[in-house]
């Protein structure tokens, strides 16, 4: 079979390789991959790729071998999966607590955007809590996590306030219910949780339109540089604030896939994608996703769409 492979090198990041066809696991299930969707987070693990990396962690596509332990769907179910890695390609091997069933009118390029960014957010949200009525402020809001985010939480009765680079990558989110600003510093405070996700000065000024007691909750660092604090700053700012670090990952993945699939099955939730292309072009949409150049997601689809 054809995977995608990396290169190290930053202008090609991947290229295509001939493989064997995985062996799953008997909790597993060998899944024909339809479509993939690559994370930013994913572009920046291919600039120093450690050996042995098979990337892909979001999917859709056929079940074509069910688990030899009897757990998971049969053959020929339509699914949406979470494995470790070794997504990009042909054929993937997932465990069954990481496959969630698809309704028959979700297609395959919806249901792989849906994975990491989908799960981040329901997760993300639970860490927050109830959001009806409270005020929300999200930073690095326009990637997939932060429309996922941005609808879910307007949708349990937030008031939420959006923080992205542009105009057009905020416009989907002010559709959404949201109000949107371009920096920071332009959001009125204070807020009674913050969702913060890009570190360097960003997170500081975040932090200091917490209200007193309220919770800042640090899911990501997208700018890639490292926050500094000021003891002395923050005795000025809100007192008593909590300043959680978070991070989505924990299988079994299956449950919350599963939600949303249901969610995007009664229209409560619409996966952004801001691009649909074959495999072929992976390399290069993974330069425009690292460089923020695709709102939403990117899905890639595999066989014919090569």
């Amino acid at each position: 079979m054809q995977r995608l492979i990396p290169t190290g090198d930053a202008a090609r990041p991947v290229t295509f390789a001939e493989a064997a066809q995985p062996e799953p696991e008997p909790g597993e299930a060998l899944i024909k991959v339809e479509a993939f969707a690559p994370n930013r987070g994913e572009t920046f693990l291919l600039e120093r790729p450690r050996p042995g990396l098979l990337p892909g962690k979001d999917i859709a596509g056929l079940v074509v071998q069910a688990a030899a332990d009897g757990s998971g769907p049969g053959i020929g179910t339509r699914v949406v999966g979470h494995p470790a890695q070794g997504g990009w390609a042909e054929y993937v091997a997932v465990p069954t607590h990481s496959l969630a069933v698809l309704a028959d009118g979700i297609d395959s390029v919806r249901a792989a955007a849906l994975p990491l960014a989908g799960i981040t957010a329901l997760r993300l949200l639970r860490t927050a809590g109830s959001l009806a009525g409270r005020r929300v402020l999200l930073t690095g809001a326009s990637g997939g996590v932060g429309h996922y985010v941005t609808e879910l939480a307007v949708g349990a009765g937030a008031e939420l306030t959006a923080v992205t680079a542009t105009p057009a990558r905020g416009a989907r989110l002010a559709e959404l219910g949201a109000q949107v600003v371009h920096d920071v510093t332009a959001a009125q405070g204070p807020f009674d949780v913050v969702l913060e996700s890009t570190g360097g000065p960003d997170l500081p000024i975040a932090l200091s339109k917490v209200r007193p007691g309220g919770l800042l909750v640090w899911f990501g660092q997208a700018s890639r540089s490292p926050v500094t604090l000021d003891f002395f700053e923050l005795l000025g700012g809100p007192e008593r604030v909590t300043l959680q670090h978070f991070h989505y990952a924990g299988a079994p993945y299956g449950p919350d896939l599963a939600a949303l699939v249901r969610l995007v099955e009664r229209g409560r939730l619409h996966p952004e994608i801001g691009r649909i292309a074959g495999w072929a072009d992976t390399a290069d949409t993974l330069i425009d996703l690292r460089e923020r150049r695709i709102r939403g997601k990117a899905v890639l689809l595999t066989g014919d769409g090569r």
